[in-house]
């Protein structure tokens, strides 16, 4: 459980952090291929990747796992598995499984544990091919855990009314679609892991199509409210578990149309009217509502490239401007465009999500 102790001890460092960038934002010279490579080479610190060389400059397991194959195809295979091992070691240590790990070494959740934290360590580790053999017996332990408190045994589902952290870690959502997708992802990782599986007569494929899709689009979560989330309309195909050609197409038609790439991808929502947050987003309002984030851009870009290249080309354009506009890879953007800015929070720069921008 996280004290209150540490969130405000990691809290106030973001803040002054936040605040030193805003004074002096930091910047690289060069073209946006040359920033993303600098900024990805600053985020290894000797002893793993980095989110971030700002405000996060510590070990996430989602953001770590976004990124992974995009930085094993850059040629940075030891480098993931020095970073698996430094996270695996200190999970280990804690005998709990986290969303980030201080900056310090403390495995820390925020603001709940989350659905996401596992599925993405364990994707990490299948797609690097890293020796998790030493490490076997700990995984099984937090699979059979992870099992326990998310999954409803009877569906297959993340459970309905389970306040967990997530991608969008400040709303709260009634089993989300992207939860869904990493329990699905999950499961087909552990297979080919051969880990304990207790995910095995689930079919995750089904049950995305029959409890999310309306035809059009994907619901944001299971109280399928009419709107379009960004995230929910790109992890069923990031994550491999739909392959269907004409939703892809549908799916991108509803995010285009509700405005969600506009002026460049990708928004969570276009609107906060239909989500419940913590309050800890009152503190930086509208960060995950319909502000512009750049964990999710290339990955929307790559899936686009397989609908209209012509627009998947006008969007990596795009981000090659802000990139070299700001001189560096940011985190998010305000609805417009412009770079993320509240008196108490300043956007984060230096991501390691640069990786995806560099394979496009």
């Amino acid at each position: 459980m996280t004290s209150p102790i540490q969130y405000a001890t990691q809290g106030t460092r973001i803040l002054l952090t936040s605040l030193k960038n805003k004074i002096k934002p930091p910047r690289y010279d060069g073209s946006a291929g040359d920033i993303c490579r600098k900024v990805i080479n600053d985020c290894w610190n000797g002893r793993f990747f980095q989110t971030s060389t700002n405000n996060f400059p510590q070990f996430w397991s989602r953001d770590f796992g976004w990124c992974t194959q995009s930085l094993l195809t850059l040629g940075h295979e030891e480098k993931v598995h020095q970073t698996l091992r430094y996270a695996l070691n200190r999970f280990k240590q804690a005998n709990q499984i986290t969303t980030t790990i201080t900056p310090g070494g403390k495995p820390f959740d925020f603001p709940a544990p989350a659905v996401d934290s596992l599925p993405w360590l364990i994707h990490s580790i299948r797609l690097s091919a890293f020796p998790h053999y030493e490490h076997r017996v700990f995984l099984n332990q937090q699979i059979k855990s992870f099992f326990d408190k998310f999954i409803n045994p009877l569906n297959g589902l993340v459970k309905l009314d389970l306040h967990v952290s997530s991608m969008k870690d400040f709303a709260v959502r009634k089993s989300s679609c992207y939860d869904n997708c990493m329990a699905g992802m999950l499961a087909a990782d552990l297979k080919k892991l051969k880990l304990d599986n207790p995910f095995e007569k689930y079919d995750y494929p089904a049950i995305l199509t029959e409890q999310f899709w309306n035809g059009s689009f994907f619901f944001d979560d299971l109280a399928k409210k009419n709107y379009v989330a960004g995230d929910a309309n790109i992890f069923p195909f990031i994550t491999g578990l739909i392959f269907d050609r004409k939703m892809l197409a549908s799916a991108i038609q509803a995010v285009e149309g509700a405005g969600l790439a506009d002026p460049f991808p990708l928004k969570y929502t276009t609107s906060r009217r239909h989500v419940h947050f913590v309050w800890q987003e009152k503190l930086m309002p509208n960060y995950e509502s319909d502000a512009l984030w750049t964990h999710m851009g290339p990955l929307y870009i790559k899936l686009l490239q397989h609908v209209d290249k012509d627009k998947a080309a006008l969007y990596t354009q795009r981000y090659t401007q802000e990139i070299e506009k700001a001189g560096n890879y940011l985190e998010v953007y305000t609805k417009d465009g412009r770079p993320y800015a509240t008196p108490l929070y300043t956007c984060d720069r230096g991501m390691l999500w640069a990786a995806n921008y560099l394979t496009l």
